[in-house]
This record gives structure tokens, sequence and C-alpha cells, in this order.
């Protein structure tokens, strides 16, 4: 399995289990992540979620080695978006990395080690709270590789970090440090390398003391409307036509091996 799953009655934690690939999400992984949050969301018993990844690493993002065999019309069509999608509070629509697309009624912690770059950053944004490790890093990577954002990046960037910093971190695809991340509300709390999954698990075990209906109500009022999500993803999702170019040819470099161990002077 590409991804390991922890049912703990209130508290569910689900890994990203592809250490080999620094936990890059392929098409597999994406299924099981909409699969699981899907049914996080259904489980009545069911609280809170921490999202992490496996050994040193949250998530590289997409695959590109699986992009490179896989980004072609069959792969869009099979992610695009209905037009009468509406509400992803209620119309379960999967992304290309996986749960990016849904609005769930329960938190969500991401435990951060390691990089969050690309789609994984995408994944960061999606969840809820940010909990990161002083190791950790984040960045729009696939800038590098001609990859648009299309995992909701484009509309909760601007919302957690300010219009100016997203516009800054969406043009440049720069390397943000964990101690940057703090400071831009890119994530809501540090803690020391290793220690991520234990500090977010002692967040959500801090939310199971309060009086569950009156705090997933405000959760639910504190964040945009399900319409509204909607139609930011629908107008982000218009730029996943340059997959099939720039992102295919991106892709391709860098399954021949350029941009390895962090070296972007010639992708």
């Amino acid at each position: 399995m590409t991804i390991n799953v922890k049912r703990e009655g209130a508290i569910w934690t689900v890994q990203i289990n592809r250490p080999e690939a620094r936990n890059a999400v392929n098409p597999e992984t994406a299924t099981l992540l909409f699969e699981t949050f899907h049914e996080f969301e259904e489980n009545s018993e069911a609280v809170v979620a921490i999202f992490t990844g496996n050994e040193t690493a949250f998530c590289a993002g997409f695959d590109l080695k699986a992009a490179a065999e896989g980004m072609n019309v069959d792969w869009m069509r099979k992610h695009d978006i209905p037009e009468d999608w509406s509400d992803p509070k209620t119309q379960r629509l999967p992304g290309p990395m996986g749960p990016s697309r849904l609005q769930l009624s329960k938190p969500v912690i991401a435990a951060i080690e390691g990089p969050a770059v690309a789609g994984g950053m995408e994944l960061a944004l999606w969840s809820d709270i940010r909990i990161a490790s002083r190791s950790a890093f984040f960045g729009i990577y696939c800038r590098r590789w001609g990859v648009p954002l299309i995992d909701g990046g484009t509309v909760r960037l601007p919302g957690v970090v300010g219009q100016g910093v997203a516009t800054d971190l969406v043009l440049t695809g720069r390397k943000v440090e964990a101690e940057e991340a703090l400071q831009i509300g890119l994530v809501n709390r540090l803690c020391e390398p290793g220690n991520a999954y234990e500090a977010a698990r002692e967040y959500a075990e801090n939310l199971l003391r309060f009086p569950r209906g009156c705090m997933l109500s405000d959760f639910s009022s504190v964040r945009p409307s399900g319409g509204t999500l909607a139609q930011a993803l629908k107008r982000e999702w218009e730029s996943a036509g340059l997959i099939l170019g720039e992102g295919a040819a991106g892709a391709s470099r860098f399954a021949s091996g350029k941009g390895r161990g962090g070296n972007f002077g010639d992708i």
C-alpha cells in the first residue's frame, strides 16, 4: 500500500508511504488518499485527522516520473471538473493529488517533516492546520518544470499568507524554510525535527476536549462557502491544459535526471 491509515476512534492518521520517492503522489496514491478522506468524513466516530508522510518527507508533489509516462488527454479528462459541480462539501470530486477538491466538515492537521513542495505544498494548504518541524521546507517547485498549480494552491495560498506573499511564492517557486513559513503564516506551529507527528497528535487530542458540535459548527463557518471554493477551483483548473505541453516536457526532464538534489541550475 502506498498509504498507511491508523483509525483510533476520534483520531485518524493518514500517512503517505512512498519514501523511495520522498512521498511523491502517483495515481494509485491519489486514489487511496481521496477514498480514505471520504471514509473519514463519513465515519461518525472520527473527529480529526492527522495527515503526514512516511520517514523524512511530507510530500514532494506529484510523481513526475509517473507524470512523464501518463500526462495525456485521458488523464486530463479523468480529473476534469463538471460544469454543474458547485459544492465540494456535498459533491465529492477527486483532484489530481487526491483529496484536494474535498471540503470536509472535520479538521485535518498536517504534520510536516522535510519537503512539502509543489503538489505536496497544495496538500499542506488543503489541510486546516500545519505543524512543521524546523527541518521542513516549502515551495512551488512545479514552477521550475512548467507544471501549474491545479490542486487548489492558487485558491488557498492567498487566504493563508495574504495576496502579496502568495504572489511572490507563486511567481518565483522559491524555497521557504520553516522559520519563514512560520513568520508568514504558512505554518501554525514549529517543533523540533522528528517531532511533527507527536506535536500534531497533542494538538488533535486537545481539540477533543471541547464540545464537538460547537467546535465543528464554528469550524465550518470560518471557511469559504462551498460554492465560492468550487468556482475558484474551476477557474484554477483552466490552466490544466498546460500540463500537456510545458508540464509534460518538464516531467520528462525530471525523469531524465535533471533537478536532483535541489540543483536547478540546468533544468
